[in-house]
């Protein structure tokens, strides 16, 4: 297990450590936790001044000549990069474009239908959809799948560290134990069974309200957006959700040896319900306030028609996911090497040959 079992188990202990915390917070009243905060820094336990990205939406405002641009110019703050290298990231943990490119949509739909609830998710149209989803989201998602497409690839030789003769192949070897031992591709298969299609949607709801957890957090905490304990957070969750990922995909993958669910997977999944409940109780005004009438429509037209397609799909319509899990087995077979073929041509010829010998025995102690 690369880098090292022991970062594993720190990043474990740690999430198991941040979830007591977060139990002992969500006893606290709002006004104490705030305050509580003051020990680790004294500068928190103000409240925050929210930024709108919303607003003038002009990309080319000719009212301000010396420099019209200056709408885009405002938009540019430590989100940009949060959002590249975030989405980066979780192509990384997930290894699927297609998940990874529903949840980037989903985000930016979320973030118009809270927008009545956080100022912060207030935007222009074009920082949605250019910035965030397009340039942002988009360029993190294809160099995540460019990354994942070198790790697949890339040859992995593993040598002692004395038995490398020049000291450029030691530091070479040293840097490459950060990385991992072997490389494995996740095929998701969401619509290949019912189970896995409500499995992959409950991964797409928890990976959602963790992200939702981070804004709501930070505003009922009183958190700046580039405070040490906002990154400490992303950085734990990052590598707690690596492993939770891992331990979902296991599971879902190989049901025979991977009975259970992972202990790190109890442990996030517990980390983003007390979230959500510390949100709750805190501020419990704003996450209520009703959503505007369109939203609403929006939201129970998507649930209905997610529901009938899922009903059409696995109970009206089942034959296609059967002929896909039959043509998933042929390509496997398609896919052995010719040493394979021979082994198994030379099984197959000596059973025949085996058969056709007894049988010859039976005729002739037949009299």
């Amino acid at each position: 297990m690369r880098p090292h079992p022991a970062l594993w188990r720190f990043f474990f202990c740690t999430s198991i450590v941040y979830e007591l915390a977060l139990i002992f917070i969500l006893f606290q009243t709002a006004d104490d936790a705030r305050q509580l905060l003051k020990h680790v820094d004294k500068k928190l336990g103000t409240p925050l001044s929210e930024k709108k990205y919303g607003g003038n939406c002009l990309l080319y405002d000719s009212s301000h000549p010396s420099d019209p641009f200056h709408n885009i110019w405002d938009k540019m703050d430590i989100f940009v990069p949060t959002h590249f290298f975030g989405w980066w990231i979780k192509t990384l943990m997930l290894r699927d474009w297609w998940i990874c490119t529903v949840m980037s949509i989903m985000f930016e739909i979320l973030e118009y239908t809270l927008e009545h609830q956080l100022p912060n998710f207030s935007e222009c149209w074009w920082d949605h959809w250019l910035m965030d989803a397009l340039i942002c989201n988009g360029l993190g998602i294809y160099l995540g799948m460019i990354t994942l497409k070198y790790l697949s690839m890339k040859p992995y030789h593993w040598r002692g560290l004395w038995k490398i003769p020049t000291y450029t192949g030691k530091l070479q070897r040293i840097a490459a134990q950060f990385g991992p031992y072997c490389w494995i591709q996740f095929d998701w298969q969401p619509t290949s069974s019912l189970t896995r299609w409500l499995c992959v949607l409950g991964l797409i709801f928890m990976s959602l309200l963790l992200e939702l957890n981070t804004f709501y957090l930070k505003f009922v905490l009183w958190l700046e957006p580039p405070h040490i304990l906002n990154i400490l957070r992303l950085v734990l969750m990052v590598f707690a959700g690596a492993v939770s990922v891992r331990e979902y995909f296991q599971l879902l993958d190989d049901p025979r040896d991977c009975k259970t669910f992972g202990r790190q997977s109890w442990v996030m999944v517990a980390i983003v319900i007390t979230e959500f409940l510390v949100i709750a109780k805190f501020d419990y005004n704003t996450i209520t306030k009703p959503l505007p009438t369109h939203i609403t429509y929006f939201w129970i037209i998507a649930l209905c028609s997610l529901f009938l397609w899922t009903v059409w799909k696995f109970f009206c319509n089942p034959q296609c996911s059967i002929s896909k899990k039959v043509e998933g087995n042929l390509d496997l077979n398609d896919s052995q090497s010719p040493l394979e073929e021979e082994v198994i041509n030379q099984d197959d010829s000596s059973k025949e040959n085996g058969t056709n010998e007894l049988h010859h025995r039976a005729l002739k102690r037949t009299p």
